[in-house]
């Protein structure tokens, strides 16, 4: 150590690859050693400098070891700021060329640890270092290994007070404003849609005609609804490189500063919402403006529980955790834990149970009755929107709004932009689907009854509202009657792993076995997702749902007559009430509505269907109801009682769309590229989006992309490689070699995925192309997709899920492999929804839904002008039909001549 610091004179410094390790000895001397011989190496030497533990120690067949991880440093140096967790994205982040290779990695570790310090040096006698060397004492106490070094930076005492950990006490308070008045209804032109995207981009851009004419065609989604019930709609496909983000924020920002209401644009994926806030800095280039303007709202638990913070501090223990999480609440932009500003790393440090146990997942926020409410980072976010012109989430919170008439903050949307507007349909499907599952009852077991023993802190309802019924007989006694018909609910131990019931059997275990026993003799297979039709409904189900739903009326009755009696407080007790007190009344209503009375209303509708006579065989139905089991190692993880609508649009259409007054839905894959018809596209689109259940027909609008895909990339099916996993990984790993890197490999299997890795892994990275994997590497995938963009020599395995997540310009991706058609899976709800919404053709609906799969995985490849890039389909037995689906002819080689032809076309159109 020199200054209690590690450093290249005193830390050895290690990276790992697959199948190898490189050391950096304290003594300069570097050794390149096997996975076995570098754990071996670090028995007699000080921890290691790297960056990711827990990769590394994966990567070297290790559970872990002591070391001085460079995250964990820059975690607590600069908090709230993103950074790739590979040596090269640390570079990256702090400003410096990257290093190229494991040997020039493992050189500079040393370097960025004394930087880092030394940033913290320059906190010295401020306040800010104060709080932080405070912070790093407690740290250092609890055996962080970075401790000493850290505290010598910051010249900080040995010992911390007992408020180090407590930043709350700093946090900012919120304040109401007065509520917006009734908004104007002025339309936004075509040419002020225009004017509005010209001055976003500035004087100097360049004339982007086509994103022009998007902006202005999109405008007619904000014209004045003539009609309740019937809105505006505009279908708008809009080619990759078009510009359409900043295409729809014109209109829309132009139309929510001149009418004084907000616009919510609704997303599928985080990435995406994250370009859109980074678009609007365009226009609203000051900070502060853009904080009180734009808005990204998320789920409330999505953000950090400042009470559910208290009590980990005040439990103690993992102080190195909390210390990390108390410098990033003090730097936090919003508080969003789960995908915000807390690098996604983070979890994989430290486990996800740590960040599972600091948000709200339970749905038991006391709102007014926590001491930390007026500085809540959700009602903070809450707050804000209130005044917003742009409001951005995703999909599935966007519908909820909608659905429950405001979550929160009683805010309808009147007008929205649907981005990713291919996804619709299976967001609604999502949305709108209900689950009468194990998982669910129990959970609403614990939200009733709280932890009943056991280590949670789940506190149960009577402790967060016995202080609205205190003292008041009717209140006490509908709550006690509601906790006793709840200890009907089934436990999470339904099922024991000999497949007996656990415990005494209520009507919820009853039910659940008797349905586990009907899936399991009408499917076939041991392991995964089993599933079978209700219908026929066996005795011993039809009996025990009579039951079951008998017991869950039992609950219902007394929520409702709780709901029912502090709702009459609200009226009674108008002038006596304070705002808090209000609000948590408020809160509690609806909080029993939306997690007891609705529900289970639903599954005793659902129960009784299972007692009904059964459908016609072959006749539409409007929902479609099946049977579930979850089974992992031989044990029942789930067992459910689905029920899905067989077009979710209806439901969407009727909860969103015909309240709306404007909708713009839009996407670069709205339409099947492979349908000849276009009439036919059109039609098909309209329905995937809901637009054929409303009054007027939707306005379409279509801007082909900008890119020249026949100079940019090119398209191959490999007519030779046998299914086999050799066969496959032999054509992942000379295709990744071809490409020297870059490459998107997708499987529709994650066993598959993990099998190839593991026969790759090896050969891949001696050539200097780094490997990550889904499933295999200890990230998330967001962490992969970062890592991925930051490192452009490296390759990245993912499932078929992982498409739409990725968003890579440039060289880091030139090469997309995806292992076999990505066809529907064969389940119960596909097999319905293809005979009854295919028009009479269900081999065509296979064929669409396919060709868009494989068109989107498609637009992930080029991403800008200067992108070039190479789509191969490893499935020999690829149906011609499916080729229409790019928008380039596919020929179909040997693997030998797509591995040539992949490394010629990069090597002579490389990406600029």
């Amino acid at each position: 150590m020199k200054d209690d610091r590690p450093s290249g004179e005193a830390a050895p410094a290690l990276v790992a690859g697959a199948g190898r390790a490189v050391l950096l000895d304290a003594s300069g001397e570097v050794l390149r050693l096997a996975p076995r011989d570098a754990l071996r190496a670090l028995r007699d030497r000080a921890p290691p400098l790297l960056v990711h533990a827990p990769a590394t120690a994966r990567r070297l067949g290790s559970r872990g070891f002591a070391c001085f991880d460079l995250l964990e440093l820059f975690a607590f140096v600069h908090p709230a700021r993103p950074a790739a967790p590979t040596p090269r994205g640390l570079a990256l982040a702090l400003g410096f060329e990257p290093p190229e290779g494991m040997e020039a990695a493992a050189a500079m570790l040393a370097d960025r640890a004394d930087l880092l310090l030394g940033h913290l040096a320059l906190l010295r006698g401020t306040g800010a270092g104060r709080d932080a060397g405070a912070i790093a004492a407690r740290m250092a106490a609890a055996g962080w290994t970075w401790g000493s070094a850290v505290r010598a930076a910051l010249a900080a005492p040995a010992e911390s007070g007992p408020d180090a950990l407590r930043v709350w006490k700093r946090l900012p308070e919120w304040e109401d404003a007065a509520p917006r008045p009734q908004p104007t209804a002025h339309a936004v032109s075509p040419e002020a849609a225009r004017a509005r995207l010209a001055a976003m981009l500035g004087a100097p851009a360049e004339p982007r005609p086509m994103q022009a004419d998007y902006a202005a065609a999109v405008a007619a989604a904000f014209a004045p609804r003539q009609a309740r019930g019937d809105p505006h709609v505009v279908l708008a496909e809009a080619g990759t490189g078009t510009g359409k983000t900043l295409g729809y924020i014109a209109p829309a920002t132009l139309w929510a500063e001149t009418n004084g209401a907000p616009v919510w644009v609704s997303t599928y994926t985080r990435h995406l919402q994250r370009q859109v806030e980074a678009e609007l800095a365009r226009l609203y280039r000051d900070p502060n403006k853009r904080r009180a303007r734009v808005v990204v709202r998320k789920g409330r638990e999505n953000y950090l529980c400042l009470l559910n913070y208290e009590e980990a501090v005040a439990g103690g223990g993992a102080d190195i955790a909390l210390g990390l999480i108390a410098r990033w609440i003090g730097a936090t932009s919003d508080g969003d834990i789960s995908g915000g500003d807390l690098p996604g790393w983070f979890a994989e440090l430290f486990g996800p149970a740590r960040i599972a146990s600091l948000v709200d997942r339970r749905g038991e926020c006391i709102h007014a009755g926590c001491f930390h409410w007026r500085r809540c980072f959700p009602e903070h976010v809450i707050r804000r929107a209130q005044g917003a012109d742009i409001i951005v989430a995703n999909h599935a919170l966007t519908m909820a709004q909608a659905v429950w008439g405001g979550l929160d903050d009683h805010l309808v949307p009147t007008h929205y932009v649907f981005d990713e507007g291919h996804h619709l349909f299976d967001a609604a499907d999502s949305a709108f689907a209900i689950a009468l599952s194990a998982q669910e009852a129990a959970e609403l077991r614990r939200w009733l009854l709280g932890a009943e023993g056991g280590r949670s802190r789940a506190r149960g309802l009577r402790r967060r509202v016995e202080e609205l019924v205190l003292g008041r007989p009717s209140l006490e006694e509908a709550l006690a009657s509601l906790l006793r018909a709840a200890r009907t609910l089934p436990t999470r131990e339904w099922m024991a792993p000999d497949g007996a019931l656990a415990g005494p059997a209520g009507p919820g275990e009853a039910f659940l076995a008797a349905l586990r026993a009907q899936v399991l003799a009408r499917s076939e297979g041991e392991e995964g997702t089993l599933e079978c039709d209700l219908h026929p409904v066996g005795p011993a189900l039809a009996a025990s749902a009579g039951e079951f739903a008998r017991a869950l009326s039992r609950i219902v009755e007394p929520a409702k007559e709780l709901a029912r009696l502090l709702d009459h407080r609200l009226d009674e007790e108008a002038e006596e009430l304070d705002p808090a007190m209000r609000n948590r009344i408020e809160a509690a209503c609806r909080s029993l509505a939306r997690r007891v009375i609705l529900p289970l209303t639903a599954w005793v509708d659902m129960l009784g269907a299972v007692q009904a006579q059964p459908p016609e065989p072959g006749v539409r139905q409007e929902q479609v109801l099946f049977l579930r089991l979850e089974r992992r190692d031989g044990t029942e993880r789930d067992a459910a009682l689905l029920r899905h609508f067989l077009d979710p649009t209806i439901p969407f259409a009727m909860s969103l769309a015909r309240p709306a007054q404007g909708m713009v839905v839009t996407s670069a894959t709205l339409r099947d590229a492979g349908e000849a018809d276009v009439e036919t596209a059109w039609l098909d689109a309209e329905a995937r989006v809901g637009a054929t259940h409303l009054p007027s027909p939707a306005i379409r609008v279509v801007v082909p992309s900008a890119f020249d895909y026949w100079r940019q990339t090119q398209v191959f099916v490999v007519a030779d490689v046998a299914p086999e996993l050799d066969a496959v990984a032999a054509a992942y790993r000379e295709l990744f070699l071809a490409a020297g890197g870059g490459g998107l490999g997708l499987f529709t299997a994650i066993a598959r995925l993990r099998a190839v890795h593991a026969r790759i892994a090896e050969r891949v990275e001696a050539a200097g192309i780094p490997l990550y994997a889904q499933h295999v590497d200890a990230m998330d995938n967001a962490t992969l997709v970062d890592v991925f963009r930051a490192e452009p020599e490296s390759c990245l395995l993912g499932t078929d899920a992982m498409r739409d997540g990725v968003d890579v310009p440039g060289r880091a991706l030139r090469l997309v492999v995806f292992e076999r058609v990505p066809w529907a899976r064969p389940d119960i709800l596909h097999r319905e929804r293809r005979i009854h919404l295919s028009g009479g053709d269900p081999q065509a609906y296979d064929a669409r839904v396919v060709r868009m799969r494989l068109r989107q995985a498609f637009g992930r490849l080029i991403r800008a002008e200067g992108d070039r890039g190479v789509f191969v389909l490893l499935d020999r037995r690829t149906p011609s039909r499916l080729l229409s689906a790019f928008p380039v002819p596919a020929r179909r080689v040997g693997l030998a001549e797509a591995v040539a032809a992949t490394r010629a076309f990069l090597a002579e159109n490389p990406v600029v």
